[in-house]
């Protein structure tokens, strides 16, 4: 997983944390996990992964407590396989047995392909911030 933010952060020109070390506290081990889902290889090489978080208290992208956050890494060279999909299946499983209503995911303005990738899955923006578009996904709607 680690590796993985290596190469992505590294194409964006980003110096965000991508040390084993802070993947295994914020995206594994982190309290307001409720699920970090990984998609792999029939080696057993991982690829891709999402977290869904519940938004607490003083959150970081000031949501409201008890909103899903979401978040998707996946190898810049595993892209348009599905591997998103089948990520979001599971994560919408869990925010679904975890109660939750609404998922936010905060993309960069520049990451046309992020954004791109949340509108297929059915997220839609609500909001506009200075360097991200913030996309909610309303998990309620999705029961069928």
């Amino acid at each position: 997983m680690s590796a993985i933010l290596v190469e992505i952060f590294k194409e964006w020109g980003s110096d965000r944390q991508s040390a084993p070390e802070f993947v295994t506290e914020y995206y594994i081990e982190h309290p307001d996990n409720v699920r970090c889902s990984v998609i792999a290889d029939d080696e057993g090489n991982v690829f891709g992964f999402q977290a869904l978080k519940r938004a607490t208290e003083g959150n970081p992208f000031d949501l409201p407590v008890g909103w899903g956050i979401i978040g998707t890494y996946v190898s810049l060279s595993s892209g348009r396989k599905g591997a998103g999909s089948a990520l979001f299946a599971s994560s919408l499983e869990a925010a679904r047995q975890a109660g939750l209503q609404d998922i936010d995911a905060t993309i960069g303005k520049t990451n046309t392909v992020g954004q791109a990738y949340y509108e297929a899955m059915g997220f839609r923006t609500y909001r506009d911030l200075p360097t991200a578009v913030g996309k909610c996904f309303k998990v309620l709607a999705q029961i069928e």
